[in-house]
């Protein structure tokens, strides 16, 4: 083990757990590509339109969470909702590489740093700020963990494909949703953060640690820059959020 002054910073050199994702999930190769969706109403119609084929179903202590095949351009993918925040998350892409994914695309919001960003301007993470404790049992500890290159440039050159704008660069992943203070919320800003989420960090250490290649793309949502929070109806997005899914299944299918 890394030896660190607080054991939430100590990193485990023993690659071998007790408890592993296959307890879990469906065991079988079921797909190399997926795509971990946080959008639960798009999932939900693509599902009653036959678009997707439910394979497995992971029954956790909230309730039961559906995993689904699809098909795009003569490839097939895996598709799940990743639940909310760091170790949530990172568990469900565990599942999914334990079923064969090995590129990986998520698709969600989060936060503004600069009000500039108008509610649905896409953002691609280059970087994340581990202000998380997921990141740390998969990397030894640092400030920041770096997203796969080939998958930024997959997902770049989805975007560019088809015209659409976005911002490529660093997010700040937190585990406290209700401790993003006026100052560290500058501070982050000022470090170069482009909007705040609670996932990024912790997916990207686990695929560097797996060794899959994963990226993700956020829209803009609610505006943190306030001394008072604007959501900015951020979640009624209906037409982005469903859109964007699409732009991540044609991206993952580039890796």
């Amino acid at each position: 083990m890394t030896k660190a002054a607080y054991p939430i910073l100590e990193c485990p050199a023993n690659r071998v757990a007790v408890l592993n994702a296959n307890a879990f999930f469906p065991n079988g190769n079921f797909a190399n590509r997926a795509v971990l969706c946080f959008f639960k109403e798009v999932i939900e119609q693509l599902a009653d339109l036959g678009q997707l084929e439910r394979v497995g179903i992971v029954n956790l202590e909230n309730g039961l969470h559906p995993i689904y095949t699809m098909q795009y351009n003569g490839e097939k993918l895996l598709v799940m909702h990743p639940g909310v925040g760091a170790p949530y998350a990172a568990a469900m892409l565990e599942g999914l590489i334990s079923m064969g994914a090995k590129n990986v695309v998520a698709c969600g919001g989060g936060g503004v740093l600069n009000r500039d960003i108008v509610v649905g301007h896409l953002v691609v993470p280059t970087v994340a700020v581990r202000d998380e404790g997921t990141s740390y049992k998969y990397l030894p500890a640092a400030a920041e963990v770096l997203l796969n290159k080939t998958a930024i440039d997959a997902i770049g050159a989805t975007l560019n494909k088809h015209n659409v704008p976005y911002i490529a660069g660093k997010v700040w992943t937190t585990d406290a949703l209700f401790r993003e203070t006026p100052e560290v919320i500058a501070e982050r800003a000022a470090a170069g953060c482009v909007i705040v989420e609670m996932e990024c960090a912790a997916f990207a250490a686990v695929a560097e640690f797996r060794n899959i290649q994963f990226g993700q793309i956020l829209y803009g949502g609610d505006d943190v820059t306030a001394d008072k929070w604007d959501g900015r109806e951020w979640q009624e997005q209906s037409s982005t959020r469903e859109k964007l899914f699409w732009l991540a299944v044609e991206a993952a299918c580039a890796l």
